[in-house]
């Protein structure tokens, strides 16, 4: 069983930086596309950035394009994302999802297989 554990979310003023991080163990985490999505509470879960398998194709969502970064680190079994100029409107709860298919990134939330637990960035204004 594939699990994910997020961690590096917390309370920045707007401008400011954070990078999360998502640890992934039990599975063959260099096969899996990885991606972060958010969720506000009473709304549905969204895509954030998306790596492929190797980290040569990523995918994102316009309202992060040049503020976010996603990396990974296969060796580490650790995927990133990194985040800068954060807005209040960043503020929600991140998931880290993993995808078995062997493909590129998809935006779409069932073709995850795997969830994080979730982490709370906070942005103030």
């Amino acid at each position: 069983q594939v699990q994910l554990v997020e961690s590096g979310g917390g309370l920045v003023q707007a401008g400011g930086s954070l990078r999360l991080s998502c640890a992934a163990s039990g599975g063959t985490f260099s096969s899996y596309a990885m991606a972060w999505f958010r969720q506000l509470p009473g709304k549905e879960r969204e895509f954030v950035a998306g790596t492929s398998w190797s980290g040569g194709d990523t995918a994102y969502a316009d309202s992060v394009k040049g503020r976010f970064t996603i990396s990974r680190n296969n060796a580490r079994n650790t995927v990133y994302l990194q985040m800068n100029s954060l807005k209040p409107e960043d503020t929600a709860v991140y998931y880290c999802a993993a995808d078995r298919r062997l493909g590129g990134v998809t935006v779409t939330t069932g073709e995850y297989d795997y969830w994080g637990q979730g982490t709370q960035v906070t942005v103030s204004s």
